[in-house]
């Protein structure tokens, strides 16, 4: 074995071993970079605002750089031991090209999954997809947005209600007899945006451990490599 494919041999294996699980309001969110590639600037200038709803958790970190992944609360108690992420909070980015319009899904993670406004699992993903005609063009213009309302199916809408032209709104909020939702508004709701890391972004460390279906239970991390041409095919509005 030649050097080189011995350390790509090693690499493999490191990230391959099982990623640590640490208490859900242990994980600290990816400071935002600097956004350099047309990309990371279209998806800093689209970034949601994101509000929580009555009964519903707050969203939290999923991944550290090390790699270690949230445990998440086990399905009861309602909201508590996630009313509030006191080391802060993440949004999660991921584009590309689909039918000739570019994609930007944003992703946010809670620790608890919710069923009827009550809490019935550990884990929980929503996710909005944002449209858009060219991320390189001088005044680029969403054209709509796809809110997720299961962990495969969206709200779509074109034209977008967007606030200020550029901003969606979204609130995670309970439905009656169904999972917990993302709905749209045109009005801000003055939030702080939280800090977006973009997939390239992240260390090696937290994509293995995003990619790792075993992390996160029943719930399905929408932009990881498996998952995310499969949703943006199910979010797709046109």
């Amino acid at each position: 074995m030649n050097f080189r494919r011995f350390i790509i041999t090693i690499t493999v294996a490191l990230l391959s071993v099982e990623a640590i699980s640490i208490n859900h309001d242990k994980v600290e969110p990816i400071p935002q970079p600097e956004p350099v590639t047309v990309s990371e600037k279209a998806a800093v200038k689209f970034k949601p605002e994101l509000t929580i709803g009555k009964g519903t958790c707050a969203s939290f970190p999923a991944v550290n750089t090390a790699g270690e992944t949230s445990g998440g609360l086990k399905g009861s108690g309602g909201t508590g031991g996630c009313k509030v992420s006191l080391l802060g909070s993440q949004v999660y980015g991921r584009a590309q090209w689909y039918n000739d319009v570019w994609a930007i899904m944003y992703a946010w993670y809670f620790p608890k999954g919710f069923w009827d406004a009550s809490p019935f699992w550990r884990h929980d993903w929503a996710n909005v997809v944002v449209w858009v005609d060219n991320p390189a063009a001088e005044n680029p213009k969403v054209l709509g947005i796809s809110l997720s309302k299961s962990s495969d199916r969206y709200n779509k809408e074109v034209p977008a209600r967007l606030a200020n032209g550029n901003t969606p709104v979204v609130t995670h909020y309970n439905r009656g007899l169904n999972t917990a939702a993302l709905m749209s508004s045109s009005t801000s709701s003055g939030e702080s945006p939280l800090d977006l890391i973009m997939w390239e972004q992240l260390t090696d460390a937290a994509r293995a451990s995003l990619n790792d279906k075993e992390n996160f239970g029943r719930s399905d991390v929408p932009f990881s490599d498996e998952n995310f041409p499969g949703r943006l095919e199910k979010a797709w509005p046109f």
